[in-house]
């Protein structure tokens, strides 16, 4: 209860490993009552934390629940990047493999001449990356997110969804962005601010419930029409020109391409024939460095291609 105002009622909610559940619904609803129940929930202290007024939370034994919110964390400005990614030494344990901190930095999208850098020097972006890596180091069987898009830039969001997605436990994530919310939930529980909780398959399935529909139709009706305006627009725009258009068509091909190196390099990273190898460490990671760069300039390519082409 909140204000002597029931939140939410006969909640059964099992979260097991590989669990990806969102939750929605307007703010002061209980969402992050909830996400405050299930973190005191992973407390060894029972009498620390929220806890449920009515119901018990049953949990494994020796159940790890790491709750991430970027508002609340605090990185150490004077410390390096290394120290930041890996404090206790030149490497870290992920999925129970122990990878070397330059191949760690290039997971994030650092440049190993960055290592040495402070962290006071770094934008952002690049500090909201240390705070996912940290994030990604810690052995957790849940993981809550709350808001954990909030300020970050485009790169960033990549590093955080493909981290999401490689996380083997239980997760649960407020967002206000409904295209990571779909992306990574498999289900969501919406919250309609009168007590009431159900699970749905979608972002899309539950709007379609708010209001006898009245919402998903507004935002139906809101898509037809920048449909509308966009087919306006391209009807006033010239094509792409011969060698644009060539270019387009050849776009999507050359991403894979990029991307696919990508995946090989890191794969060769890790290995512990590379790591024991300064040389070839150093010349796959430089190579690594500029492919990544070269797929950053592609999709931007690819997108101003499209804009021309759609007339936007």
């Amino acid at each position: 209860c909140f204000e002597g105002r029931s939140l939410f009622s006969d909640l059964d909610l099992t979260l097991s490993p590989g669990t990806r559940l969102g939750l929605l619904g307007r703010n002061g609803c209980g969402k992050s009552t909830l996400m405050q129940i299930l973190a005191a929930a992973g407390s060894d202290d029972e009498s620390s934390g929220l806890q449920p007024d009515s119901g018990t939370v049953t949990t494994a034994d020796n159940l790890r629940i790491i709750s991430f919110d970027q508002r609340r964390e605090q990185l150490d400005q004077e410390q390096t990047l290394r120290r930041a990614l890996a404090p206790d030494g030149d490497s870290v344990v992920y999925q129970d493999r122990s990878i070397h901190v330059a191949s760690w930095a290039q997971r994030f999208l650092f440049r190993t001449d960055q290592l040495e850098t402070p962290v006071s020097r770094l934008s952002g972006g690049e500090q909201a990356r240390i705070l996912i890596a940290s994030l990604m180091r810690q052995p957790a069987d849940i993981l809550l997110l709350d808001e954990p898009t909030n300020d970050l830039d485009i790169p960033s969001l990549n590093v955080l969804e493909q981290s999401l997605n490689e996380f083997a436990g239980a997760l649960v994530l407020v967002t206000h962005d409904r295209f990571m919310l779909d992306r990574i939930c498999d289900q969501v529980l919406g919250f309609d601010g009168q007590g009431n909780a159900s699970l749905f398959a979608d972002y899309g399935q539950w709007l379609a419930t708010l209001d006898g529909g009245g919402k998903a139709e507004e935002e139906k009706k809101q898509r037809k029409k920048k449909n509308a305006t966009k087919a306006a627009a391209q009807k006033t725009v010239k094509k792409l020109s011969y060698m644009d258009q060539r270019e387009y068509d050849q776009m999507e091909k050359k991403i894979l391409e990029a991307e696919s190196r990508q995946e090989e390099l890191e794969t060769e990273i890790q290995t512990p024939e590379t790591a024991a190898d300064p040389a070839k460490l150093a010349e796959c990671c430089e190579e690594l460095e500029l492919v990544q760069q070269e797929i950053v300039d592609l999709y931007s390519r690819w997108e101003k291609l499209e804009a021309l082409r759609n007339g936007d």
